[in-house]
């Protein structure tokens, strides 16, 4: 079974509504672990005995929650604080329609089922109706509403042994190699880069003018770009990986990839604003939905292994050579050296 979240757009027509029902809820939380806290034991409570502007349904998964957090803190020896506006509810009080989604408020004291129009895509639909449902949390992006859905659905492992090693990096954003020969430059990261220039041109202007309103808008516009284009290369990836009958995807261990990208002062912010993180979450969500397992492997050294001979040799620019005749691409010779690695630590990515 692989557990997903999807997200579906929702037009509430009384937001007012939402919002009292998230403060309400992160607000309890926070109380009920700083009493813990104080306490040493979390108390007993029922939906009954809980105080707060919440249907009962809601307050079961609000305790539930709280319990969850005072015990990860007390091992962390850190109380979390919750500051960001949500609203969970369990699978058994929501129901999501053809173009709505239902669910219990309270409204005046009294609980009712919010009923409010939905955008649904074909997809969501398909994955929706081919799994078991579990919690459903209501949040707010940028004046927009959205629920946000765990499902668990089957997977079948894909077969065969055929390996895809995948070199991230600014310039060429993903650079693929299987194990059958098989190489793939994905993404134009000159255009990214232009992208982000003129955004960042905008803002400057902006910030002598003091439009901050307009900045978040930039910055809400730029983060848009980036997520598409990281959907855009994950898809062009797994629909390869599929096409090639892949059943592992190596990619580099995320803790060390900001380290060993190459990078001139010129690339430095780009570096931190390309979200490699989201890249390979893109990756690994889209691959498990096709059984296709992805693991992380430690990329040191990867672009400098001549993958001919294991010689070491700093490539000049973008072009690699080794003084036994090898030649190719710095990054293709990443994504070769990638694919051969073992196991960064013997754990697959989650989805």
């Amino acid at each position: 079974m692989q557990t997903i979240t999807i997200q579906i757009r929702i037009f509430p027509s009384h937001p007012s509504v939402l919002v009292e029902m998230g403060h309400a809820y992160i607000r309890t939380v926070n109380e009920l672990t700083e009493q813990a806290e104080a306490s040493g034991t979390f108390p007993k409570l029922t939906s009954k005995t809980l105080h707060a502007n919440l249907p009962s349904a809601v307050k079961n998964q609000l305790i539930r929650d709280a319990k969850s957090i005072f015990q990860k803190s007390k091992k962390e020896k850190k109380r979390p604080i919750l500051k960001k506006r949500v609203y969970y509810v369990n699978n058994q009080n929501y129901t999501i329609g053809d173009n709505t989604v239902s669910f219990p408020v309270c409204i005046d004291g009294k609980v009712q089922r919010l009923v409010v129009p939905a955008i649904i895509a074909d997809r969501e639909k398909a994955l929706l109706s081919n799994s078991k449902h579990g919690l459903l949390r209501v949040v707010q992006k940028s004046s927009k509403w959205f629920v946000q859905v765990s499902i668990q659905r089957p997977t079948e492992q894909a077969t065969g042994d055929i390996v895809m090693g995948i070199d991230l990096g600014l310039k060429v954003p993903a650079v693929v190699v299987t194990s059958s020969q098989k190489t793939k430059f994905v993404g134009n990261g000159r255009k990214n880069k232009y992208i982000r220039r003129k955004y960042n041109a905008s803002r400057r202007k902006l910030g002598k003018l003091k439009k901050l309103s307009a900045i978040r808008k930039q910055r809400d516009r730029e983060s848009r770009y980036m997520k598409d284009q990281n959907h855009k290369i994950s898809r062009q990836i797994v629909n390869m990986a599929i096409q090639e009958n892949v059943t592992n995807i190596k990619l580099e261990k995320l803790a060390d990839i900001r380290k060993t990208t190459r990078t001139s002062r010129k690339n430095a912010k780009n570096l931190h604003n390309w979200s490699f993180y989201q890249l390979q979450m893109f990756i690994a969500y889209k691959a498990a939905l096709a059984g296709i397992k992805v693991v992380e492997v430690n990329p040191a050294y990867t672009s400098q292994t001549c993958p001919s001979c294991g010689q070491r040799n700093k490539a000049n620019d973008r072009m690699y050579q080794c003084s036994c005749g090898y030649k190719a691409h710095r990054d293709r010779v990443g994504a070769i050296n990638i694919m051969r690695q073992s196991l960064a630590d013997g754990n697959s990515l989650s989805a």
